[in-house]
């Protein structure tokens, strides 16, 4: 039985007089619905919401205490006060909810922290020991995968995921550190041994409103999540790396940058083959080479971050370089959905970033023959200012651009196009998905290539306050068949 003195113990906080520090505690919750007797229940200021408005009906569902700002008003139950009560929060539901698997990593940046937690993951399994990894693609062990829906989930779902993990036996966990959860306090508490930056380029502009403040959100990981004697893998060779870089020798963890300008795994030549790509990597004064079974550059900067990772966790430098010539493909991440009747391969990526296209593109250009055609479309109610942006990148990388909708959520998808082409000349324009990709792979001859960007491993297209079930790699299938 947890007792809520034993959670706040030594920990800077304020509580009322004859606060009842032998109270149980049952569980934690920021939803006042999944609120029972005996619950810590936390009360932020959210952008929409604010959670202390709720904090009446937390107590009246028994909750027994309330992590809240000073200035809340709490009655019935336990005030812990404190003027950061995300973070307050994420500490004593850690406490709460520990012990976490033994080794534990995460990973930032704008692309490509999907397939690295997951590569990382396939990595220590083939080292022979228990992973997984939280992301995206939900909860993945070498046996299950449970579908979270976000990249970082609330703290709660985090922390419990973990304690679970760990209950299951499992050792070694990756996770995605997404700019909105280290902004949020979503992946506090527990012991990180290693972080991992990817890249930063345009993205969630919406919610962090400049560059700037993004590159902070990202960096919180470093000054802060990481334990202080921890190791950081920096991909080397993007715009902002020297500025991780430069933050992480501050902090004094110890650096491991990867990458042409790596210095820990450095990357002097790349070579694309059919199914996939050889790699020349220079490590501790060896040369070593990597038959990587994926695609593209970015697949090969993230292929590399993992092993960062995993090497700086323990794991042997010349072993894990060989095991990455026996990774498998990351759902969503360049996946070959099906081969047309003509004989076109059509890829399926997660690509909704001018960034992301860009790479995506990059990646199947040397494999295409004849034209590379690209579909894509942009999220609705999110940062609009990147929408003409990722139009003029795929018009200058493709041979044919075909705009249709993603999510539009809540906004016109006929405005949201309009946005798009208004940076793709040239473009067609048909809107809805399922027609649209019909007619990319109807249009691809067999030295061609179809990408259909945008959604990835996403199971469903979201509409108003609906989900429909829609998946790319489905759809495609259905309508080369």
């Amino acid at each position: 039985m947890t007792r809520l003195g034993s959670l706040i113990e030594e920990l800077d906080v304020e509580v009322g007089e004859n606060a009842g520090l032998d109270t149980s505690v049952t569980g934690f919750a920021i939803d006042n619905r999944k609120v029972a007797p005996g619950t810590v229940f936390g009360a932020f200021q959210g952008l929409r919401v604010n959670g202390e408005d709720y904090i009446p009906d937390a107590v009246k569902a028994g909750a027994v205490a309330v992590v809240a700002s000073p200035q809340a008003k709490v009655e019935g139950a336990i005030h812990i006060a404190h003027p950061n009560p995300r973070r307050l929060f994420a500490l004593l539901a850690a406490r709460y909810f520990a012990p976490f698997p033994d080794v534990t990593v995460a990973v930032t940046g704008t692309n490509g922290k999907t397939s690295t937690v997951e590569l990382a993951r396939q990595l220590w399994r083939m080292l022979g020991h228990k992973s997984a990894s939280i992301g995206t693609l939900g909860v993945t062990t070498s046996v299950d995968q449970v579908s979270t829906g976000l990249t970082t989930p609330d703290i709660v779902t985090f922390l419990s995921n973990m304690s679970g993990l760990k209950r299951e036996g499992i050792t070694h966990a990756a996770f995605e550190a997404s700019s909105h959860g280290l902004a949020q306090y979503r992946t506090e508490g527990l012991p990180v041994m290693a972080g991992a930056f990817t890249n930063l380029s345009r993205d969630h502009l919406d919610y962090h409103g400049d560059m700037d403040s993004y590159f902070e959100a990202k960096m919180r990981l470093f000054d802060e999540i990481v334990a202080s004697d921890g190791a950081a893998v920096v991909w080397a060779d993007d715009l902002w790396s020297d500025k991780v870089i430069e933050r992480v020798t501050k902090r004094g963890l110890r650096l491991l940058s990867v990458g042409v300008k790596g210095q820990a795994l450095r990357l002097a030549n790349r070579t694309p083959t059919q199914l996939g790509q050889t790699m020349d990597v220079e490590a501790d004064g060896k040369a070593y080479k990597v038959n990587l079974p994926l695609i593209g550059a970015y697949q090969a900067a993230n292929a590399l971050t993992a092993a960062g990772l995993v090497i700086a966790t323990g794991g042997d430098t010349g072993k894990v370089l060989e095991l990455l010539s026996r990774v498998q493909p990351v759902r969503g991440r360049l996946e070959r959905a099906v081969i047309s009747r003509a004989g076109a391969p059509v890829y399926v990526d997660y690509a909704h970033t001018p960034d992301g296209l860009r790479a995506a593109m990059e990646a199947l250009r040397p494999h295409t023959r004849g034209r590379l055609i690209a579909l894509f479309g942009a999220g609705g109610d999110r940062d609009a200012g990147k929408r003409p942006q990722m139009g003029k990148v795929a018009t200058e990388l493709a041979d044919h651009v075909i705009v249709t909708d993603d999510n539009p959520r809540s906004e016109d998808p006929s405005a949201i196009r309009a946005a798009v082409m208004a940076g793709a000349p040239g473009a067609e324009e048909i809107g809805g998905r399922r027609a649209a990709i019909a007619a990319a792979i109807a249009q691809a001859g067999s030295d061609d290539i179809v990408l259909l960007a945008g959604k990835g491993h996403e199971q469903g297209q979201i509409i108003g306050d609906r989900v429909l079930p829609f998946d790319d790699v489905a759809v495609a299938r259905e309508c080369a068949g």
